[in-house]
């Protein structure tokens, strides 16, 4: 499969949304988005979202989305009714995301049996094509790319920091960033790992930048 093109590769986009990495220990999931690729693109139709119950009252924080409450938390499945889903959707896939190792260290320590093959990082991939924004969060990619309107359109109105609208996001934003890497045409799905990987292991060190790219 190495030598086959990217999109061959099976990809998939994911995002979830927590309640901060001051929480430490006690750092909680509060919503998950699963959106498949297929042949580069999103599948919405085989996407995956659900709520979920942190187990406790959650404090309002800037990062943290206005619909994401206590109200609306309260009736959500806990997490270890929404492992077992997105361990059929992630196990064995290559997990697509922006600075997808601060999303990775969180699910890793909340579902630990999720085994993916790769975590492919759309943030380093645009480090790699060194875009000419003021920025490089995933909002403001996606708005260089004019891919903002449709992400929203295929959530149905969804918004930013939202996890199925951040996932789709990914999805999209990943074609666009290589379609500005030479050769694109001949990049294999060696060629995005080597591009845009981040090891397993790495995720442990992530956490500072998720705050600078909200």
């Amino acid at each position: 499969m190495h030598d086959q093109p990217w999109t061959a590769a099976p990809l998939v986009a994911f995002d979830l949304e927590g309640t901060g990495g001051q929480d430490r220990e006690n750092e909680a999931i509060l919503e998950v988005g699963v959106v498949p690729l297929e042949v580069g693109r999103p599948d919405m139709a085989g996407g995956y979202h659900s709520l979920v119950n942190p187990g406790r009252r959650i404090p309002r924080r800037p990062w943290i989305s206005p619909g994401l409450t206590d109200d609306t938390l309260a009736a959500a499945p806990p997490v270890d009714v929404v492992a077992p889903q997105l361990a059929a959707r992630l196990d064995r896939g290559y997990i697509v995301g922006h600075n997808i190792g601060v999303d990775w260290r969180l699910l890793s320590a909340r579902c630990p049996g999720i085994r993916p093959a790769a975590l492919i990082d759309t943030l380093k991939l645009a480090r790699l094509v060194g875009r000419g924004t003021s920025g490089r969060s995933l909002t403001v990619l996606l708005d260089h790319y004019r891919l903002t309107e449709e992400v929203t359109r295929l959530t149905s109105g969804g918004q930013p920091h939202r996890a199925l609208w951040d996932a789709t996001g990914a999805a999209l934003l990943l074609a666009a960033l290589i379609g500005d890497l030479p050769r694109t045409t001949d990049l294999t799905v060696v060629g995005l790992r080597q591009a845009a990987e981040v090891l397993l292991d790495e995720s442990r060190s992530y956490g500072a930048e998720q705050f600078l790219l909200f």
